[in-house]
C-alpha cells in the first residue's frame, strides 16, 4: 500500500488557499440529496455536523451520551490558541506553526500543522460571534495568557471551562440545524462497525444502547470524530466512557492506524491517590501560569513531608528544587508537557516525591510568589503604595480566585486541601494521545469516503501535543476543513441516489456485530471487565507509559496477547444484549482497548528513538533530553489490520518532508 498524503504543491502559505480554490463542489440544489454520518458530537464532531448541515446535507449524528453537551470537550480547561498577537508579543501565523511543529519534536507532517495555523483566527472569531464567553482585559479586547512550549500569549479562555463555552457554541449550532431537520441526532447510541460497499465507506452499524437494538444507517459518506484512546492505561484524565472503538472497527476495514504510540502525559494531574480509583482529575495547564512547580531539596524533608510531620510552607526557600526553573530557565515552568512530566518523574525517582501514596510519587504546584506579587500590584492600583502583609495576601488571593476560582474549588473538593494556603499536590497523568487514524491533507482516512477529524485523526500534533491546541484542532476540522474536502468527495455522488441498508454488506456488518455481542453475553467468565481493564493499564502505564525501553516493550506485547486470551475466556457480562447493559458496552470497548495496546508497544519498539511524549531510555543525552533520529525514524509510522492476530500488522511508512521549516535539537534552556 503507497500512501499519498495528498499534500498540495506551492508555498506552504498558499497551500490551503490554492487546494480550496480548486476542490470540486456540491451545489446547493444537490445537497439535500446527499447523506452524511458523523459520530462523535464533540467539538470536532459537533461543529462538522453543525457546518455540514448548514450547508444543506442531510447529517446523521452519533454520539453514546445522553446529549451532545455530556461530550468530553466539556472537559477542557485551559484554553484554545490563536495566532491573533494581541498582547503584540510576537505572535504570526508563522510563529504558531513553528511552535506546533517544534512542539511535537519534528514528528508532525508540515502542511496540515500550517493550516491549522491559518485558520486558529477563523475559529476566534466564529466563537464569539456565537456568544462565547471569553475572558477580556480592561480595553475590551479578548484576553490570553501563555501556555506552555511557547513564548507569547495566545491562548483564549473562559476561566477554567473553556472547552465546556466552546461547546456550548458548537452545540447551539448543532441544535439549530436539528430544529431544522437538516441535522438528526441519535444520542445514547454506539457505532460497532463500518459498512463498506464496493470499497468506499457507505454506513456504519449502531447499537441502540437503552433497548439494544442494532441499527443500519446509511451515508454516502462517513466522518469520525469519536475523540482519543487514552483509557487504554485504565488511569487517565479522559472521561471513563472515553474509547476508541469507532476508530478501531474502521481499522479492521481498512483505515490505517498512525503512531499509536504517541501518547501525551500531562504534567499537573492530581496524584493517584489509592488502587481502588477509576479516574485521575486535571488541573488546568493554564496554572503553571501562575503557580511555580518544585519538590523538597532533601530527602529526609520529602520523606517528613510523605509522613505528615512536615508541612510544605516549612520547608524554606533556600531547601526548594524549582527543578523546571533549574532545568530550563529559557521557559520554566512553562516548559512543554512531555518535558515537564519527565522532569517531574526524574525528581521523585530520586526520591523527592511528596505523596504519601504507594508510589510516592507528586510535586508541588506553589501559588505562593505569585499572590505576593498581585497583591502588591492590586494595593497599587487602589492607590495603597504601603500595604500591609494581610492586606497583600487578601488582594493576592482575590485575585487568584477572579482568574482561577473554579479549579481551585475543584481541587479543594477532592483533596479537602486549600490550595490558597497550601500547595498543590500535581504528578503527571495521561491526557491526550496524539496518535490516531491515518489520514491525508483531505482528513480522508485509507477508506474512500472515511473522513476523520479532531482527537480521532493522528495529523497535527506530532509526538507531543502543546496545551490548548486540542480545541483548537476539534474546530478547525469541523468548521473550516472538512466542509471543503467533504464536498469536494461528494461531488462525485450526486447521482448516486438513496443508499439502501437492505443489501448483504450491511446484513454482514450487522451479523459480524451480533456474534460479537453473544459471544460476550454467554460466556460463562468468572471475573469482571474492569478486572482486565486495570491489567491492561499497568501494563500500558509500566512498560508503555512516561519511559520505555525494549526488554519492557517486549514484554508488554506478550503479556497483552496473553491477556486478551484469558480476556475472551474468562470474562463475564451479566444480563442480556436487548436492554440497558454499561458492562457490555465495556467489554466491546476493552476488547478494542487491548488489541490497541499491543500496537501501540509493537510502535513504540520500532521507534528506535525518542521523542516528544515517545521516551526510549536507551536513547538519550548526557543531561537526560530526548536523542531523535530524524535520519532513520522522520516518519509516520501507519499500521495495517492483517487478523486477529495483531503481532500480524503491517507497518507502512509517511517521509515527513521540512522544506519550510529547519529542523533542530529541541531546545527548551
Amino acid at each position: 500500500m503507497k500512501l499519498d498524503s495528498k499534500i498540495p504543491e506551492g508555498h506552504i502559505s498558499q497551500k490551503w488557499t490554492n487546494h480550496k480554490d480548486h476542490l470540486k463542489l456540491v451545489a446547493p440544489n444537490n445537497r439535500p440529496k446527499i447523506d452524511i454520518i458523523v459520530v462523535g458530537t464533540g467539538l470536532a464532531g459537533a461543529s462538522a455536523a453543525a457546518s455540514l448541515g448548514e450547508m444543506g446535507y442531510n447529517v446523521k449524528a452519533f454520539c453514546y451520551q445522553d446529549s451532545p453537551r455530556r461530550a468530553h470537550s466539556i472537559a477542557a480547561q485551559g484554553g484554545i490558541n490563536a495566532a491573533k498577537n494581541y498582547q503584540n508579543d510576537g505572535d504570526s501565523v508563522y510563529r504558531l506553526f513553528y511552535d506546533t511543529i517544534k512542539g511535537g519534536d519534528y514528528r508532525a507532517r508540515e502542511a496540515n500543522v500550517h493550516r491549522l495555523a491559518e485558520v486558529s483566527s477563523n475559529i476566534i472569531d466564529q466563537c464569539v460571534a456565537q456568544g462565547v464567553p471569553f475572558a477580556r482585559e480592561y480595553g475590551g479586547l479578548l484576553d490570553n495568557r501563555s501556555f506552555g512550549g511557547t513564548q507569547v500569549q495566545r491562548t483564549f479562555y473562559a476561566a477554567g471551562q473553556t472547552g465546556q463555552q466552546l461547546l456550548l457554541g458548537a452545540y447551539s449550532a448543532l441544535s439549530r440545524q436539528i430544529g431544522l431537520g437538516r441535522v438528526k441526532m441519535f444520542s445514547r447510541h454506539e457505532m460497532l462497525d463500518l459498512v463498506k460497499v464496493d470499497g468506499k465507506a457507505r454506513g456504519i452499524i449502531a447499537r441502540n444502547m437503552v433497548t439494544g437494538e442494532l441499527e443500519r444507517h446509511s451515508a454516502h459518506a462517513v466522518v469520525i470524530a469519536s475523540g482519543g484512546y487514552g483509557n487504554v492505561y485504565f488511569l487517565s484524565t479522559n472521561a471513563m466512557g472515553c474509547n476508541v472503538t469507532a476508530s478501531w472497527k474502521i481499522h479492521k476495514q481498512g483505515a490505517l492506524f498512525a503512531n499509536p504510540c504517541f501518547v501525551q502525559i500531562h504534567p499537573t494531574c492530581i496524584p493517584v491517590h489509592g488502587t481502588n480509583q477509576a479516574k485521575l482529575t486535571l488541573m488546568s495547564e493554564s496554572l503553571r501560569n501562575s503557580g511555580r512547580i518544585w519538590v523538597p531539596k532533601k530527602k529526609e524533608d520529602a520523606e517528613a513531608i510523605r509522613a505528615g510531620k512536615l508541612k510544605p510552607t516549612q520547608i524554606a526557600e533556600e531547601d526548594r528544587d524549582y527543578f523546571l526553573e533549574r532545568k530550563y530557565p529559557s521557559f520554566g515552568n512553562l516548559a512543554p508537557r512531555d518535558i515537564s512530566s519527565r522532569a517531574a518523574k526524574e525528581v521523585c525517582d530520586a526520591g523527592h516525591g511528596i505523596e504519601a501514596n504507594d508510589t510516592n510519587e507528586g510535586v508541588y504546584l506553589d501559588f505562593s510568589s505569585e499572590i505576593q506579587t498581585k497583591g502588591k500590584q492590586a494595593a497599587y492600583a487602589k492607590g495603597n503604595h504601603n500595604p500591609s502583609q494581610e492586606e497583600i495576601t487578601k488582594l493576592g488571593k482575590q485575585w487568584l480566585e477572579e482568574k482561577y476560582g473554579n479549579l481551585f474549588a475543584m481541587y479543594q473538593k477532592i483533596t479537602d486541601e486549600n490550595p490558597y494556603e497550601t500547595p498543590m499536590k500535581i504528578y503527571p497523568a495521561v491526557h491526550y494521545t496524539m496518535g490516531g487514524v491515518w489520514v491525508d491533507y483531505n482528513l480522508q482516512s485509507t477508506i474512500p469516503g472515511c473522513f476523520v477529524a479532531g482527537e480521532a485523526n493522528f495529523s497535527d500534533h506530532g509526538a507531543n501535543r502543546l496545551g490548548a491546541s486540542a480545541l483548537m484542532q476539534g474546530l478547525a476540522d469541523g468548521y473550516f476543513v472538512l466542509p471543503y474536502t467533504v464536498s469536494n468527495y461528494l461531488a462525485d455522488e450526486i447521482r448516486t441516489g438513496k443508499i439502501s441498508t437492505d443489501t448483504q454488506e450491511f446484513a454482514d456488518a450487522e451479523n459480524r456485530v451480533a456474534s460479537t455481542i453473544e459471544k460476550f453475553i454467554n460466556n460463562k467468565g468468572s471475573k469482571s471487565v474492569d478486572h482486565f481493564h486495570k491489567r491492561l493499564g499497568l501494563i500500558m502505564w509500566n512498560k508503555v507509559g512516561m519511559g520505555r525501553n525494549e526488554a519492557g516493550l517486549k514484554q508488554a506485547i506478550d503479556e497483552i496477547a496473553a491477556l486478551k486470551e484469558e480476556f475472551y475466556k474468562d470474562v463475564y457480562v451479566p444480563g442480556s444484549s436487548d436492554e440497558l447493559n454499561p458492562e457490555l458496552e465495556k467489554a466491546l470497548r476493552v476488547a478494542d482497548l487491548i488489541d490497541l495496546g499491543q500496537l501501540m508497544a509493537m510502535d513504540a519498539l520500532q521507534r528506535k528513538e525518542s521523542c516528544g511524549g515517545h521516551f526510549r531510555e536507551e536513547y538519550q543525552d548526557s543531561e537526560g533530553e530526548t536523542l531523535r533520529d530524524d535520519e532513520n525514524f522522520s516518519f509516520v509510522s501507519a499500521w495495517e489490520y492483517k487478523g486477529n492476530d495483531i503481532s500480524q500488522e503491517v507497518l507502512h511508512k509517511e517521509e515527513l518532508k521540512y522544506e519550510f521549516i529547519k529542523i533542530a535539537a529541541r531546545n527548551y534552556k
